[in-house]
């Protein structure tokens, strides 16, 4: 009954593999554990994990406090990636300006403005970020998930912050090349660019994990159980 009840709440939620399987190893050592305490007490082991199972309560309502903190983990998992790679992106654009060896006019006051605009944007996904870290790490010294459609609208909010970073990144890094012929054989603008794709890319996975486990309705999947 104990790998029916824990396979029964694995098909129940989503979200990332780790995180997932800490929660159902858990669950599982807390079952196995109540049933122990009933077969030391003389019951049959058969009714030693039907009782625990039932103590242990419906799969549903489980479930349900199980995806809450799945959400909690891929949320500040994204949280913290955001607020490393706005330290990565304020270092990497210093760098790959300083020492340029191309001259010429001054851009363009639309290209300025973009670029102006983007660094306001990413300091605004940045302060997004560590209020998602906090609210997160308030709720958690209280003992507390807090409500499950904050966190999602937090996951989704970051998640389209991110995807407007992502587009005005790559706008700003296109645009610069057009502008300036030598900065595609500059070495800290190629090494840059790997640099940009390779940290978006690295947000990308950890914001579709956040949204992924946001969706959904684990309840539902276990109503017929």
């Amino acid at each position: 009954m104990i790998d029916e009840y824990v396979h029964a709440l694995d098909r129940a939620l989503h979200g990332p593999a780790r995180l997932k399987s800490d929660l159902l190893t858990e669950a599982r050592h807390s079952l196995t554990d109540s049933a122990e305490g009933y077969r030391d007490a003389g019951l049959h082991p058969v009714e030693a994990e039907r009782r625990a199972v039932t103590e242990f309560g419906p799969v549903r309502r489980l479930a349900h406090e199980y995806q809450s903190e799945l959400l909690a983990g891929t949320l500040r998992s994204l949280a913290v990636r955001v607020l490393v790679v706005g330290v990565v992106l304020m270092v990497a654009a210093d760098l790959m300006w300083q020492g340029a060896p191309w001259n010429g006019p001054p851009p363009p006051t639309a290209y300025r403005l973009l670029a102006g605009s983007l660094d306001w944007l990413w300091l605004g996904i940045d302060l997004l970020a560590l209020g998602a870290y906090l609210w997160l790490g308030w709720h958690a010294r209280h003992g507390r998930l807090g409500k499950v459609r904050v966190a999602r609208a937090a996951g989704i909010g970051l998640s389209a912050s991110l995807c407007l970073g992502w587009i005005g990144t790559a706008a700003v890094y296109a645009w610069s090349v057009t502008l300036w012929d030598s900065a595609l054989t500059w070495p800290p603008m190629l090494v840059g660019g790997i640099a940009l794709i390779a940290v978006h890319g690295w947000l990308g996975r950890s914001a579709y994990a956040c949204l992924a486990t946001g969706t959904g309705d684990p309840a539902g999947r276990t109503a017929n159980r």
